[in-house]
């Protein structure tokens, strides 16, 4: 069973090739450098988006 839908893998690459061409950035408008955090975007914009996205993790 698939956790995560299409639209949520094309966001995630999609971020993942903007942080490394150095494009990406975050809410306070600095340079996303971590991997981590690029996948986090994709999957929120994949989210907002209404793709097929587990909900994030509670704290």
């Amino acid at each position: 069973m698939a956790r995560y839908g299409e639209k949520a893998a094309e966001k995630v690459h999609k971020t993942l090739h903007e942080a490394k061409e150095g494009t990406l950035k975050s809410g306070s408008g600095q340079k996303v450098t971590s991997r981590k955090q690029a996948i986090a975007i994709g999957l929120s914009e994949a989210r907002k988006a209404g793709g097929k996205v587990p909900p994030p993790k509670k704290h």
